[in-house]
């Protein structure tokens, strides 16, 4: 089964676990911006990414977004069982940002299964760490960087992902990804236009002087 080649430990847990796992995980495949996570409430199990990837982020109350992190294949989300968490005090969101496949593992399952097993514990654990240096790398990023800096290293980060210095991509977006207003997007991005760092068409960013950007 696929499931034994993603999931990051699988050889690491006795066969009886590895039976439990590969029995009950589900394959599905989920469209591009289709939410699949929305908060405390809704307990979707974990998410394990076959092909795809995931945007992790949170709204505020005025109904602005931010991105925590990404996701992507063989990654696995913990957020999307919130369920299993009764820590976690703030919602969590979760949507796909192109068409992914992926696994849902029931989070009773899985919270029992960890219970259970030093192996599953600790990889759990570590990846949570993870999640949450991640998320204090955001937090020093609003805090400490100018947005002119945050939106040269997001729209790097984007060529990368798209292997082009095309991106096809709304200020809309941009403004969800790093929290703040579209207009803020759209005069930073007019300035870079005018010192020849990026040229802007109707939902297309090109970056045109990749050295210049890197270094605003």
């Amino acid at each position: 089964m696929d499931f034994a080649n993603y999931f990051p430990i699988y050889k690491n847990l006795t066969s009886e676990e590895q039976a439990l796992l590969t029995k009950n995980a589900r394959l599905h495949t989920f469209e591009k911006d289709t939410l699949l996570h929305n908060g405390s409430n809704d307990c979707l199990g974990l998410v394990l990414i076959k092909s795809g990837q995931l945007r992790v982020f949170i709204t505020s109350e005025e109904g602005r977004e931010i991105t925590i992190y990404r996701l992507f294949d063989r990654d696995m989300c913990l957020f999307s069982a919130s369920c299993m968490m009764n820590s976690i005090q703030f919602d969590i969101s979760v949507m796909p940002e192109t068409d992914t496949e992926a696994w849902i593992i029931p989070a009773d399952l899985y919270k029992k299964m960890m219970e259970q097993s030093v192996a599953l514990a600790n990889y759990t654990n570590q990846l949570m760490a993870t999640k949450f240096t991640d998320v204090m790398w955001l937090i020093e990023q609003v805090l400490w960087k100018s947005m002119d800096s945050r939106l040269a290293a997001f729209l790097i980060e984007e060529s990368n992902l798209a292997g082009s210095l095309i991106l096809h991509i709304t200020h809309d977006k941009i403004a969800n990804h790093m929290g703040t207003a579209r207009e803020v997007i759209t005069r930073l991005l007019k300035y870079l236009q005018s010192e020849g760092i990026v040229s802007l068409s109707r939902g297309t960013i090109e970056i045109i002087d990749f050295e210049k950007l890197a270094n605003t």
